[in-house]
């Protein structure tokens, strides 16, 4: 079952690029959405583009090389505009041309690739910037809606005995392969799918964060259909 951006309290919704940087995050809110409804042909763009590898990354003279229509142009000019922005606030956006993640198949009982729910970690004051702009998007979830995996009695059990070493040494462990991160939604869990167009910010486990990291997972891809994503 998916909850929408409208009634979800972990989400404000703002009105321009400033009030997406400026705004703090508090109480249950994790998630900012800058909602837009963008003219264009995004599909344009991705047909002309090359995929080299599962994950292409696309630079700015990519995009300007391209030859495209009157609504391919338009969809260029908001990506162009999109880096600018958070370029010059100080992010280091990414443009990906995606045919799928890596997907982690080395453990049968606890997946730790992007598919799986999880928050990012920063040891420095940061926050995840993302916008879909053709293909299937992201879903973010309450974090009072999911449970971390590595409290999961049972996957719990299996991780000790997958460490093999001293208890002390045993959630340094979980951290460094990074198993702390990924969660199980509760069976009532209600995702928020967050669309294309819209440029979100989500809350990142870093220490000077105040309120919770924002629990979010990567979509499993339509099939032929490549997706086109803005991240930093």
């Amino acid at each position: 079952m998916k909850n929408t951006i409208s009634d979800n309290n972990q989400i404000r919704q703002v009105s321009s690029f400033s009030e997406l940087v400026n705004t703090n995050f508090h109480g249950e809110i994790n998630a900012l959405c800058w909602n837009r409804n963008l003219v264009g042909d995004f599909k344009e763009i991705v047909d002309k583009l090359e995929l080299k590898e599962d994950i292409t990354e696309v630079y700015v003279e990519d995009l300007l090389a391209l030859k495209l229509s009157a609504k391919g142009h338009l969809a260029r000019e908001i990506i162009l505009e999109d880096i600018q922005q958070l370029t010059e606030f100080g992010a280091s956006p990414v443009l990906n041309l995606l045919k799928h993640y890596e997907r982690d198949e080395e453990l049968d009982f606890i997946s730790t690739d992007v598919y799986s729910f999880h928050v990012d970690r920063s040891p420095i004051e940061t926050d995840t910037f993302l916008c879909t702009y053709h293909g299937a998007a992201s879903d973010i979830v309450a974090n009072h809606q999911v449970e971390q995996k590595v409290l999961i009695p049972e996957i719990r059990e299996k991780l000790k005995e997958l460490h093999d070493g001293p208890e002390a040494e045993f959630e340094a462990f979980l951290a460094e392969y990074f198993f702390d991160l990924h969660y199980q939604p509760k069976p009532d869990a209600q995702p928020v799918n967050l669309g294309a167009g819209h440029i979100w910010r989500l809350a990142v486990d870093h220490p000077t964060q105040k309120v919770l990291p924002c629990v979010h997972r990567a979509p499993i891809e339509k099939d032929g259909e490549y997706r086109l994503l803005l991240i930093c």
